[in-house]
């Protein structure tokens, strides 16, 4: 996707910047409404994810992760934005009729042909299982559990790469940067994920940070005591900690908190940076 910079016209437009994107009807079976919850609350009512609220009205695009259309080509008819993720997404009318949404790869064009299965070409936007990629390839939406669809790699601009093969595993290194063993049986996709330059959009004024959905995020440090462990003190005093903490007292900036003995860790060679 192109980026638009705005001519300045006005102090909230300049460096700012928008995605040029191709829009397309909608399709009833693939687009359809979606609840959000307000200001990030609980069933109980209270705020347990913070600094959400208000933003414009959402269509959830449906998405196909799974790429189960084995040996039946598609052919790439629009590319589209999509609210709901940085990343963009490709309308695909398959030769059975079927019409899917997927994510767009990077250097993927309207009318290029993509098709999913083993034994597949290597080729950008195909998805074949591991097993079939040759060391080195650079793939994305790579599955973690057979037949639940892809779960890493879908940010825009991410890439996984496939570095070894023992027996039924396969290692990856992630965009993270850790390495990873997943089943050689497990689906991915060739290619990086568009829409690259998506970490460097300028906003531009805090209103359009607002449309996304996002409220203003205030420091602990401007806050009463009362209101965070942060708060209090004369002028502008340091935080009175020896380290930072969240408003609930856990510690924050830097600490690991993923939890101990997690089913998965066996299959981790090397924690991400």
């Amino acid at each position: 996707m192109a980026t638009h910079f705005y001519n300045t016209s006005t102090s909230s437009t300049r460096n700012g910047t928008v995605d040029s994107q191709v829009e397309s009807n909608s399709r009833n079976n693939l687009i359809y409404g979606q609840h959000r919850c307000g200001k990030g609350r609980n069933a109980r009512g209270i705020i347990t994810a913070g600094h959400r609220g208000g933003g414009h009205k959402r269509l959830y695009r449906k998405i196909d992760f799974r790429r189960n259309e084995k040996g039946i080509s598609g052919r790439i008819v629009t590319i589209e934005h999509d609210p709901n993720r940085n990343a963009c997404i490709c309308l695909i009318h398959y030769r059975d009729g079927e019409k899917r949404y997927i994510l767009h790869p990077r250097g993927a064009r309207i009318g290029d042909t993509v098709v999913s299965g083993a034994e597949v070409p290597i080729s950008m936007g195909n998805a074949l299982p591991l097993t079939d990629m040759p060391l080195g390839t650079a793939i994305h939406n790579i599955e973690i559990t057979l037949g639940k669809g892809g779960q890493l790699a879908r940010a825009a601009g991410a890439a996984a790469k496939l570095i070894a093969k023992e027996g039924q595993l396969t290692s990856l290194r992630l965009p993270s940067g850790e390495v990873r063993l997943i089943s050689k049986n497990c689906l991915a996709t060739v290619g990086q994920v568009g829409n690259v330059g998506a970490n460097q959009k300028s906003l531009g004024r805090a209103g359009s940070k607002c449309w996304l959905g996002k409220r203003p995020v205030v420091r602990g440090v401007a806050m009463n005591p009362i209101d965070h462990p942060h708060g209090g003190g004369e002028g502008r005093s340091p935080i009175g900690r020896k380290k930072p903490t969240t408003p609930w007292g856990y510690p924050a900036l830097g600490i690991r908190s993923r939890k101990r003995n997690k089913y998965s860790d066996g299959l981790i060679l090397r924690r991400r940076k």
